[in-house]
């Protein structure tokens, strides 16, 4: 994925009159353009580590904002920033599956010898690396913390 792409994307997007596409696409370049400014000013590119981020970032919003509509009971909000996570989410790869998780997680105890919940920072700096950008981090610290419990 890169910065060139997702322009590409908004402006077939625009010619379509797909607004909502068009909306989250203006969205994520945005909050693109800021965290370059932030990296290095003017000069600075993002890398596609650093776009993948960022729509990790995007997305993790997207779900905390669908949770509290929910519960606000703002269904047709809720299901705005529900279509905008499935476009996000087209972007970013493939997601785990909690059973997938799961198997890395207790590699990851098996290899650190982790015994008790004091030890979930060892077994979450050897597991984050295989899934950063895979798995949502609420879902590997929940399940680390269920193994270790």
């Amino acid at each position: 994925m890169t910065k060139q792409q997702l322009k590409e994307d908004l402006k077939q997007s625009m010619l379509a009159k797909d607004a909502d596409k068009t909306s989250t696409l203006r969205m994520v370049i945005s909050a693109l353009g800021y965290y370059e400014i932030d990296k290095g000013g003017a000069g600075y590119e993002a890398t596609e580590e650093d776009i993948e981020t960022i729509l990790q970032k995007q997305a993790k919003q997207r779900r905390d904002s669908i949770e509290q509509f929910k519960a606000g009971g703002r269904d047709e909000l809720a299901a705005k920033e529900t279509k905008e996570l499935e476009l996000i989410e087209s972007y970013l790869p493939k997601q785990m599956d909690e059973e997938e998780v799961k198997m890395l997680v207790d590699e990851a105890v098996a290899q650190t010898g982790a015994t008790t919940a004091s030890d979930m920072g060892k077994v979450m700096g050897a597991l984050m690396p295989k899934i950063k950008g895979k798995a949502d981090g609420s879902l590997v610290s929940r399940l680390v913390k269920e193994k270790l419990q």
